[in-house]
């Protein structure tokens, strides 16, 4: 029965649905068409816009990207970027990337200029599956020609470092066999490099949380507790701080529930005064091929309000249009 129950379980997850899917009726020639022309003369047809850009998959998105170069001699990119504005024009112009560029390009401001953005390399980089982490890490180099890695590892320090770069090897396995002895044995690694010691032991943690995979994290945080009465969350949050705490917390997060993590993210995103539109638009454009139907299901159940009028209330104009159309 129980094991019955896990597969059940495993596979609600592996069939997490997208709100994107690859559009039937494809013609990316007649999309180029009609974004030439909604862009073509006096004014804009963001009606159209909205309309192509939010209603096919990435890949038949970079179809039409190239198909528009061929009969037009100009880049779509550089089109649109001269036709809108604001977050509309950001939401717009992400589209056009496929997600692993998209992301490369958000890592990639994080850590250029002054300062870095710690929040946006955990809330990427501890999310991510191997396949995607090697993506971006391809994209970064033939976008930026830089090494991500490298970058990484210049911009960040200490544990926190570690654990990043621990993530960057995209080493994580993504079976989804669960060993018992395995998950004690880890458990009483993770107490007795945290809780069971003057000080912490990160390394330990570093090798469980970046390589074991996920139903094998979740039976480790389930032995944890039941050996020392605490949940994981708990006793990270006593034994690290600042961004490695986060960045641990993050992954545990995603073990637990993913769909939940971006949900509380996005609503996080629109509380109180004022709203963080780049968050939006991150989770939206990445995770709309993805997960982005559950999300809303988590954002519906864990807030009794649904994503959409929220993002409604919260929004306006062809920006809110747009992630409206992407949630749909």
């Amino acid at each position: 029965m129980e094991k019955m129950m896990k597969r059940k379980e495993l596979r609600s997850e592996k069939t997490s649905p997208p709100t994107i899917r690859h559009h039937h009726d494809f013609d990316a020639e007649r999309d180029a068409k009609k974004l030439h022309k909604a862009c073509k003369g006096m004014g804009t047809d963001e009606k159209v816009i909205i309309e192509v850009l939010a209603n096919r998959s990435s890949e038949q998105r970079q179809e039409i990207k190239k198909k528009f170069k061929t009969m037009y001699g100009k880049d779509l990119h550089s089109v649109l970027k001269g036709e809108l504005s604001g977050n509309f024009e950001k939401t717009a112009l992400a589209l056009l990337d496929r997600p692993c560029e998209y992301d490369a390009r958000e890592l990639r401001n994080a850590m250029k200029g002054a300062g870095t953005n710690e929040s946006l390399l955990i809330q990427i980089l501890c999310t991510r599956a191997n396949s995607q982490i090697r993506n971006i890490k391809e994209s970064y180099k033939r976008l930026f020609d830089r090494d991500l890695e490298s970058d990484v590892k210049s911009e960040t320090s200490g544990y926190f470092r570690k654990i990043l770069l621990s993530l960057l090897q995209a080493d994580r396995d993504e079976g989804l066999d669960v060993n018992k002895d395995l998950a004690g044995q880890d458990a009483k690694k993770l107490y007795e490099a945290g809780e069971g010691r003057w000080g912490t032991d990160e390394s330990e943690f570093n090798v469980v949380l970046a390589t074991r995979n996920y139903m094998q994290l979740r039976a480790t945080f389930a032995a944890y507790e039941i050996l020392h009465g605490k949940n994981i969350e708990d006793a990270i949050k006593s034994e690290t701080s600042g961004d490695l705490k986060k960045a641990y917390l993050t992954i545990v997060q995603c073990t637990k529930d993913c769909q939940g993590y971006f949900a509380k993210k996005l609503y996080k995103a629109m509380k109180g005064a004022g709203t963080d539109e780049a968050t939006l638009i991150r989770i939206l454009v990445t995770r709309a091929e993805i997960d982005l139907e559950t999300i809303k299901q988590r954002y519906q159940e864990l807030y009794k309000k649904s994503l959409a009028d929220t993002i409604k209330s919260d929004t306006s104009g062809d920006f809110c249009k747009l992630l409206l159309a992407l949630l749909h």
